[in-house]
């Protein structure tokens, strides 16, 4: 799970301090090319405040921070953008200090509602600044899936089938279907929130409709869905949290500058050198019958490249492939694959 929303916002308080090309590679990540700096907070700033007025049924929140190495000379113009187009809350902190990590965390968990926590694991002396996004958002359905509707039923999963609550409903809903999948618009409050369910056809599975999941494709696929008609729901409840590192995947967008020594941050110190040392994205969901609560953080960590290392490493942390040889002969005694490890 992912938020589009929270990431946009963290890289356009950073976008900030960027010169140069990596200014660049920032507007070209963004897809905000040809325009201003200060076209690109305004659109930033205009979506934060039309996002947490669009539906007053529901509680949407964004918070952004900056914590910035203490004695550091941060650019005051840097600071002033920061507060005026993100509203963003700016504190100096001595990173060495084992207790940044918990003062950092305990604000996450505010903002979020306690719903995203430790998304730190530890801080360092050569760490320069923390610029943080945060979301929450709680809303109600709009047509409420009655708790006397759900009952239990099989869920056919990737690798073994499953039995599962399942919320039941029947209203007006927005919907299409086409040969390869199937949409639903479920709207929350008054109807400016909505959940798209997206569920491939039954001759087809999740990766041919990921296949087909680019910017041309779900632009027609919102255009053709219909007004509403009476339509059952059948919809698994379903809760659960997710962190990952955004590193790989922004630089194959784009950014892989601002991730090394080539990094132009002036914007933020003109006598420093900085790069983005790792983008930490944390996102929870909870969907019920009553709605869904969901809530988002990304943090941006910025290094001085004094700091850098040639050091390599491999981090076996997804299915991989090992084998046991013989050198002089290249006899393969044992082959596998480890997609679930265990050891007991």
């Amino acid at each position: 799970m992912m938020s589009p929303v929270s990431v946009a916002i963290a890289l356009g308080m950073t976008y900030n301090g960027a010169e140069g090309s990596t200014k660049t590679a920032f507007e070209e990540t963004l897809r905000l090319n040809d325009l201003t700096r200060e076209e690109i907070n305004n659109i930033h700033n205009e979506l934060i405040d039309y996002l947490v007025s669009a539906d007053n049924r529901i509680t949407f929140t964004i918070a952004n921070s900056i914590w910035y190495k203490k004695l550091y000379n941060v650019l005051q113009t840097f600071i002033d953008a920061s507060k005026k187009y993100y509203y963003a809350e700016v504190r100096d902190m001595d990173f060495s200090d084992p207790a940044s990590v918990n003062i950092i965390n305990n604000w996450i968990a505010q903002k979020t509602d306690d719903k995203v926590r430790d998304v730190l694991d530890n801080t360092s002396e050569d760490i320069v600044m923390y610029l943080i996004n945060a979301l929450y958002f709680n809303g109600l359905w709009q047509y409420e899936f009655e708790e006397k509707n759900s009952f239990q039923g099989k869920f056919f999963g990737d690798n073994e089938d499953l039995n599962v609550k399942y919320m039941r409903n029947t209203s007006s809903y927005r919907f299409f279907q086409n040969e390869l999948l199937s949409v639903v618009e479920l709207p929350y409050g008054s109807g400016n929130f909505v959940m798209d369910v997206f569920l491939p056809k039954e001759e087809k599975c999740i990766e041919d409709l990921l296949s087909q999941m680019n910017s041309s494709n779900w632009k027609e696929w919102m255009g053709l869905l219909k007004e509403p008609e009476k339509i059952s729901v059948q919809l698994p409840q379903f809760k659960y949290q997710y962190k990952s590192l955004l590193n790989n995947p922004l630089c194959n967008m784009g950014l892989e500058e601002a991730f090394d020594s080539r990094a132009n941050f002036s914007g933020i110190n003109p006598d420093a050198n900085f790069f983005i040392s790792r983008v930490i994205h944390q996102t929870f969901i909870d969907v019920n019958e009553k709605g869904t609560e969901a809530a988002a953080v990304t943090v941006i960590e910025i290094k001085d490249t004094a700091s850098m290392d040639n050091t390599k490493y491999f981090i076996a942390d997804k299915p991989f492939i090992y084998a046991i040889r013989e050198i002089k002969t290249g006899a393969l005694l044992f082959m596998g694959k480890v997609g679930h490890p265990e050891y007991k």
